[in-house]
């Protein structure tokens, strides 16, 4: 999968918890966040990058 399609996914799922009114929200959109930054890294393993890294 393309790198650059789950960083802005990972960073809009970011603002998305940020920006939500509601407890359910926020969580949902955080999960959602850590959910792609776990594949980042997965990507990262695979593609032999020694030292994965997702800021958030």
């Amino acid at each position: 999968m393309d790198l650059n399609y789950l960083f802005h996914r990972h960073q809009v799922s970011l603002m998305m918890a940020a920006a939500a009114i509601g407890s359910e929200a926020r969580c949902a959109h955080g999960q959602l966040a850590r959910r792609y930054a776990a594949r980042i890294v997965r990507e990262q393993v695979e593609g032999g990058v020694s030292a994965p890294f997702v800021a958030a």
